[in-house]
């Protein structure tokens, strides 16, 4: 049995496949009004393999010029993100025992050879509210460490329907995608994975 770091949860098929279809039709949507585009990283100016937009009251997005941080307007277009589905708000309220909405929902679109380096999610200025992390399409092998980036891993497989949530001492656990198995869903029509992430990025009050 695999043990995961504390305040990690793995909750396979979480989704059903009608709900899953709902929401791919959701976020085709979302893409419309805000199109996938790729992402650089900061001062290199190197490329992300995944492409990328957001929903929600604000976004994150990176580039070469102002790094990593949340705005929101998509940063292509300069309109403002789409709303968050209100599927996703409804998952958010069933796992994510956190008394206020999310503000972002970051969708990554994984083609068959894109790839998520080991990573903290620390860009958000509230740490209380976890992270809510749903797979789409095929699978992936997901990878999971501790706080600190010399820590131990764990590796485990997130098929379509899947969920995850980093919250309480997993919430900045280091995180990645090793790979993406090509072909082991027939959610999207074209293939791929689509990973969405909810986030609760600024302090209420």
């Amino acid at each position: 049995m695999l043990v995961l770091p504390k305040g990690v949860r793995h909750m396979p098929g979480y989704l059903p496949r009608p709900a899953q279809e709902a929401l791919v039709e959701e976020i085709r949507r979302v893409v419309q009004a805000a199109p996938l585009y790729v992402p650089a990283m900061p001062r290199t100016g190197k490329e992300m393999s995944v492409r990328m937009t957001n929903c929600g009251a604000l976004g994150w997005v990176t580039d070469k010029e102002r790094g990593y941080r949340y705005q929101p307007t998509h940063p292509v277009t300069g309109e403002p993100w789409p709303p968050i589905p209100e599927a996703l708000l409804k998952l958010w309220r069933e796992v994510a025992a956190y008394p206020h909405p999310p503000e972002a929902c970051l969708v990554n679109f994984y083609a068959a050879d894109a790839k998520m380096g080991l990573h903290q999610d620390r860009d958000e200025k509230d740490f209380a509210a976890p992270v809510v992390s749903v797979s789409l399409g095929d699978d992936c092998l997901f990878r999971v460490g501790q706080n600190r980036r010399e820590g131990g891993t764990k590796s485990f497989t997130l098929k379509s329907g899947d969920v995850v949530v980093l919250g309480g001492e997993g919430r900045l656990a280091f995180h990645g995608v090793d790979r993406i198995y090509p072909a082991t869903s027939a959610l999207l029509k074209n293939g791929g994975r689509i990973n969405l992430t909810l986030r609760r990025v600024t302090v209420p009050g």
